[in-house]
């Protein structure tokens, strides 16, 4: 491979232990689990109820109901923020951003149905207009104030997190502000408890809640904010080296300390922090491009934002830390003795790692627009001529190079596609497109594997 870097490229990965559990278990106990809690919040307020008698009764018991769960869906939203290892391993950072978007949306909705059914039921009970029961609730019930705060905050979180607003912000922004929801739910927890039906006269209700809420802290505390400080302490991981490998891509790599201790694989990423001017406040996430090892980690960007472009002036010893790693795109997702890697752009770089490591056949498919932006070629070729692998370029200019990404045209590049397993990785457009070309192509949707960092 030709290269003047000091730091060679291909390294092997230490191997690693089977996975305990198979690909698509963790998922679908994590989803069992947060529905268990869910009815088990439900059965609570069924074994504080007699009966349900009039308007008001039903208004009340419905406002009882939609806070239990408001409030439990708070506990769950910040565990899925947690980072815990077993979630982001097993069920993989995207499908955690999407459940936490869909758990948001439901979490606002129910919060929002609390507060409503609430005033409208203590209303009607005390004849009195919903205006003045509001002034009530807020002024003289126990830390409704702080409550009030917090529910406002939650519901302007929402809004900054609804699409059409975030696609305003810069990433740095949004993700700052979504902080935001940490002091919500902290202003609102207290009157759960001291307004809270089923929790003031009953003990054990209350010591359960507060035993999910400081389970769910200590998840946070530990993950999020005190293992980042001890990775970057144990591993003090600076640059030595920036190299260009194509225009506006450059790799970086990072040397450190006890590197194989962070039991990183090909095909994942960590959130990089790097300690320069303008840079130290912001956590990137980018896929290692290469296999780790105890000695060096390396990422390959491309230049698409005022972030990504000051990685090419970074300067050998700038300090880095990295918080990972993340990501379920392994090999343990492979199902298959052969598999299919289709990469476009710059997500060629979590399957490139996966190229040197993957046992079995492997084919690579690589899809740029000008073949002056295919990024990392020359490691392509080495590890394809190691392994007696096929790599297919594939670009959009000049036409004779081309290919479509539709069923026909994979099926062209690799004839056994529908027996093989795919990992996916690409802008998003090429990702919406890739998917139903696979599926026509007859390859199962549980043999294709893809992650999106679009969070």
């Amino acid at each position: 491979m030709a290269t003047t870097s000091t730091y060679a490229t291909r390294a092997r990965a230490h191997p690693r232990q089977p996975a305990v559990l198979s690909p698509g278990t963790v998922p679908i106990l994590a989803q069992l689990l947060i529905y268990a809690g869910a009815a088990v919040v439900v059965g609570l307020w069924w074994v504080d109820t007699t009966s349900v008698v009039g308007l008001t009764g039903w208004l009340t018991d419905a406002g009882r109901i939609t806070g239990l769960l408001a409030g439990y869906a708070c506990a769950v939203l910040l565990a899925l923020m947690s980072r815990f290892p077993l979630l982001e391993r097993g069920v993989g950072s995207d499908r955690i951003a999407r459940w936490h978007a869909l758990g948001g949306r439901y979490t606002i909705s129910l919060t929002l149905a609390h507060t409503l059914l609430i005033i409208l039921g203590y209303a009607a009970g005390a004849h009195v207009s919903v205006v003045s029961q509001t002034t009530t609730l807020v002024l003289t019930y126990p830390d409704m104030l702080k409550a009030t705060a917090g529910f406002l905050l939650l519901v302007a979180t929402g809004i900054i997190s609804a699409r059409a607003a975030r696609r305003r912000l810069r990433y740095e922004t949004w993700h700052y502000l979504h902080f935001a929801t940490y002091l919500a739910i902290f202003l609102a927890f207290f009157h759960q408890l001291s307004d809270g039906v089923d929790f003031v006269a009953h003990r054990p209700a209350e010591l359960a809640w507060y035993a999910l809420y400081i389970s769910v802290a200590a998840l946070l505390v530990w993950y999020r904010f005190l293992t980042p400080v001890r990775q970057a302490l144990r591993h003090r991981l600076t640059v030595a080296e920036v190299r260009p490998e194509a225009p506006g891509v450059v790799s970086v790599i990072m040397t450190g300390q006890h590197l194989d201790e962070l039991g990183a694989e090909p095909g994942q990423f960590f959130r990089w922090r790097f300690l320069a001017p303008g840079m130290w406040w912001t956590a990137s996430p980018y896929s290692l491009s290469a296999p780790p090892n105890r000695d060096f980690l390396r990422i390959t960007v491309k230049a698409v934002g005022g972030h990504s472009e000051a990685l090419a002036r970074l300067r050998p010893g700038t300090r880095v830390w990295a918080e990972g790693p993340y990501g379920a795109f392994t090999a343990a997702r492979r199902r298959a003795h052969r598999v299919l890697l289709l990469g476009g752009g710059i997500g060629i770089t979590p399957l490139r790692a996966l190229f040197e490591t993957l046992p079995g056949e492997v084919t690579v498919v690589y899809r740029a627009r000008r073949p002056e932006e295919l990024a990392l070629w020359q490691e392509l070729d080495a590890i394809a001529a190691d392994r007696g692998a096929t790599v297919h370029y594939v670009v959009d200019e000049p036409i004779q190079h081309s290919s479509p990404l539709t069923a026909a045209g994979l099926v062209s590049l690799v004839p056994d596609i529908a027996k093989r397993d795919v990992y996916l990785c690409g802008p998003p457009g090429m990702t919406a497109a890739a998917i139903p070309a696979l599926r026509r192509a007859g390859v199962p949707r549980r043999r294709i594997h893809h992650e999106l960092f679009a969070f």
